[in-house]
């Protein structure tokens, strides 16, 4: 048997005392027991290494190829006359920037009814580029897109059932442009919740909440129309009680990237790649009405829409550029490749035929689903004819970027001028 020492005996002491203590609620607290000093090693707590934050940046390597204009095929055909108008319009916001303010002066001067007047125009102040993908191909995807009509009303009732929504005033829009300018013309969509900014929901989610009640614009008769509507980005609506037709024109998203219920179809082997038009999926959830929920919320984004008159219908909706687009001279691209503005010459054809279409058309907007440098949706305007060219459109194609003799590199575009 080993013997205890009396430090030993003590310190067991205080520590019965000390757990007995702990087990009891006192209600009058008891004088503090003299204890002997106790020696206590610091404790060193490990160095807090807070990592950098670090935003991923898409890189961008389009490369230019500095041609000719002869090697442009079908430029010498094209009736500039028609591209014209919607060049002048790019004009309109261009030639404040001093890149384009020589060729958009002296733009005012030419004779709009000559083809061959304008034609020497560009070729005496554009140098024509033919866009080379990152991977050193030349060819890309060529979609359409149009401006649909719908039927509705301002008051929910009958066969008026689907709203279409302003932006609610709880989205917040933050531009972390000043922090991180490689991420210039992006930006974060969220609310407030608490004290902390949490992502916006996704479509999914506004629509089982019912969150966005109270923001109604007004009420459409078709849900697969309202949902073409969202990806369309503008559209008109007729109003059955007023006999009103407005514009709806895009204002703001929720922030979820873009998916496409079409690849949605043909990723759960509803339908092939080929069959994947609008046309195609209008008719399949025709079929399918149930299942109409599902695969609208395949795609997380959601878009919010501000009314506008509509002083003339012959005149298009506003694109990125903030310019009226002009049908089948208007393009929607990838702005990270290619300058928002610019002349772009297109060598593709006509939907689901093998028939050319070669033409001079508008860099004027840019969509969620456009990304990539040899990458264009055509915009074909109002009406029957452009809802059946659009919907069917889904063709591969070329593009030359027009670019300014005199002007610097495209602004916020990496490229490489091959000279070859």
């Amino acid at each position: 048997m080993f013997k205890i020492s009396r430090s030993v005996t003590l310190l067991l002491s205080i520590l019965l005392l000390v757990l007995l203590a702990a087990c009891q609620t006192p209600t009058v607290q008891p004088p503090t027991p003299t204890l002997p000093p106790v020696v206590t090693l610091p404790v060193v707590a490990p160095p807090v290494v807070t990592p950098p934050i670090t935003v991923p940046v898409e890189p961008k390597t389009a490369s230019f190829k500095a041609i000719n204009y002869d090697a442009v095929p079908g430029w010498a055909e094209d009736n500039l006359t028609q591209a014209w108008p919607a060049f002048k319009a790019s004009c309109s916001v261009l030639i404040n920037k001093p890149d384009w303010r020589e060729p958009c002066t002296i733009a005012q001067s030419v004779d709009e009814n000559s083809s061959a007047a304008i034609r020497q125009f560009f070729e005496a102040f554009f140098d024509p580029y033919q866009v080379i993908n990152p991977d050193g191909t030349d060819t890309g995807l060529i979609t359409g897109y149009y401006e649909p009509l719908l039927h509705g009303s301002r008051h929910r009732g009958g066969i008026y059932q689907t709203a279409i929504y302003q932006t609610p005033p709880n989205l917040l829009t933050i531009d972390m442009t000043s922090l991180y300018p490689e991420l210039k013309g992006m930006r974060l969509r969220g609310r407030v919740v608490g004290n902390k900014v949490l992502p916006y929901p996704s479509r999914g989610e506004l629509m089982q909440s019912g969150e966005l009640a109270g923001n109604e614009i007004c009420w459409v008769s078709d849900s697969v129309d309202a949902f073409f509507l969202q990806v369309q980005g503008s559209g008109r609506v007729v109003l059955a009680d007023s006999k009103d037709v407005i514009r709806v024109a895009y204002a703001d998203q929720n922030g979820h990237p873009y998916k496409s219920i079409g690849r949605y179809l043909v990723d759960i082997g509803e339908m092939t790649l080929d069959q994947a038009s609008a046309q195609s999926i209008k008719s399949w959830i025709a079929s399918h009405p149930a299942r109409a929920n599902e695969v609208f919320n395949a795609d997380p984004s959601f878009v919010f829409f501000k009314e506008e008159k509509l002083a003339d219908p012959k005149v298009g909706p506003d694109g990125a550029l903030g310019v009226p687009l002009v049908g089948e001279r208007s393009i929607a691209i990838d702005a990270k490749f290619l300058p928002l503005g610019a002349p772009v010459f297109i060598n593709t054809t006509q939907p689901n035929s093998d028939i050319p279409l070669k033409r001079l058309m508008m860099a004027q907007d840019t969509g969620g689903a456009i990304r990539g440098a040899v990458r264009a949706d055509f915009f074909w305007g109002f009406g029957a004819k452009a809802t059946e060219m659009a919907g069917r459109m889904k063709q591969r194609g070329m593009l030359w970027l027009l670019w300014p003799k005199l002007a610097s590199t495209p602004p916020g575009v990496v490229i490489k001028r091959d000279q070859n």
